[in-house]
């Protein structure tokens, strides 16, 4: 049986793997050329556990209004919107409860402990080679009043069986003795991990070839082929590709091939960038999160990663300076060895992250189509979640019982 996976990202390369492991003849649609970088290779490489609390949560939408008119800050969204961004920004009120974060919050943690499981499976099977480092992430705090509300935040980990400390200054700094902190305290998620994306997908995607699976590049999928409720074909503008089986996963450039198969797949790309220092002042051993400034600060060897903001501004990768210049002001505030000037000069990655409104990730079969799963949506947790996807992807092909139940993460729940 064939399985066709529309999309080269974690999430499309995680779901080759799991159904190439259950023997399944497997090709792949990218929609970039070769060696083109993807969301997957320039994020902060973080699996965490520690995040259950989905991006639609109460406060969201007034934190994101406060931040329109500060270009620097962590958030920003188009002045002006599309018909499109309107009707997300009206689903995302709508689900920014905390029922849906109560109701939300075990499916995330299951989910995200199978991926963390998952992943040292991959890690054993692959001699480590994309750098897997089981120490923890801690949450890092400038002013008592955001340690006291990431103390909370703890409080609620732990009552959903997520180990997670609070620390003082002295403690974080015997935890991590390796960077010098200015912090008010912080709160260390011991069960997180990091990795180095790059070399976990470069090692995916060689393994899938020498197991036989095919790649075509510059495959951008324009419509499809159906008949009486199944998918036969995809049609991209560089050629068709038949298969029994097809996988939606084109990260933030989903909905355009939802939309020839009549899906409802609300989606904005929230744009994230990352600057990687080569040769660091300082190396923390452990993956950080400056939680005023939200963001991401993780070692990757003997580099250190920087990155962050979420900017909602349609499918564009190009790199607003502003937003940069905020996330390099973050670092020196948390960690004063370092100034801005160590950044000037280097490149700037960005990515497009796919958002839902609800900041749950489409997974599973839409009722419209039987031969078609979407595994998509993912948004900031799309490396963390890609070998749980992959795993469950496997599940839906194998026609075998999930190993988490995806009630809520139902592709037609916008329909």
């Amino acid at each position: 049986m064939t399985v066709c996976i529309i999309g080269g990202g974690i999430i499309g390369l995680c779901s080759a793997w799991y159904a190439a492991e259950r023997g399944f003849d497997v090709i792949v649609l990218e929609r970039n050329p070769e060696g083109s970088t993807s969301c997957s290779l320039g994020n902060a490489g973080m699996i965490v556990p520690s995040h259950f609390v989905p991006l639609a949560a109460p406060g969201m939408m007034l934190y994101g209004l406060k931040q329109l008119a500060n270009p620097e800050s962590p958030f920003w969204i188009r002045p002006k919107p599309t018909k499109e961004l309107v009707d997300w920004g009206l689903k995302f009120m709508k689900s920014a409860t905390q029922e849906h974060v109560d109701r939300s919050a075990p499916l995330l943690r299951d989910l995200n402990n199978l991926s963390r499981a998952e992943y040292e499976t991959l890690a054993e099977a692959f001699g480590n080679e994309f750098g897997l480092v089981k120490r923890g992430l801690l949450m890092l705090t400038k002013t008592p009043h955001a340690l006291e509300e990431e103390t909370a935040m703890a409080a609620k980990a732990r009552a959903l069986g997520i180990p997670a400390e609070v620390l003082t200054p002295e403690e974080t700094a015997k935890l991590d003795p390796n960077i010098t902190m200015e912090i008010a305290g912080s709160v260390y998620f011991p069960n997180d991990c990091h990795l180095s994306p790059s070399k976990l997908m470069a090692g995916l995607a060689r393994r899938l070839k020498e197991r036989g699976v095919r790649f075509v590049y510059g495959a951008s999928v324009a419509g499809w082929v159906t008949t009486k409720g199944r998918v036969a074909a995809a049609l991209t503008r560089v050629g068709q590709f038949e298969a029994d089986q097809f996988v939606l996963a084109g990260g933030a450039w989903s909905p355009e091939a939802a939309r020839g198969l009549s899906l409802t797949l609300p989606m904005q790309a929230g744009k994230g960038y990352s600057i990687t220092l080569e040769n660091p002042k300082q190396l923390p051993e452990i993956c950080s999160i400056f939680v005023e400034a939200r963001v991401a600060v993780t070692p990757m060897g003997g580099t250190l990663r920087v990155g962050g903001t979420m900017e909602i501004a349609g499918n564009d990768l190009s790199v607003n300076p502003r937003r940069v210049a905020g996330i390099v002001k973050s670092v020196p505030r948390y960690y004063p060895a370092f100034s801005e000037t160590d950044f000037a000069g280097l490149p700037t990655w960005s990515g497009l992250r796919p958002v839902s409104p609800d900041g749950l990730p489409y997974l599973g079969r839409p009722g419209k189509w039987s031969n078609v799963i979407v595994a998509t949506g993912h948004a900031m947790m799309g490396l963390s979640l890609g070998p749980v996807t992959g795993k469950l992807v496997g599940e839906m092909l194998a026609g075998v019982p999930l190993s988490i139940a995806l009630t809520l993460l139902s592709p037609d729940r916008f329909a």
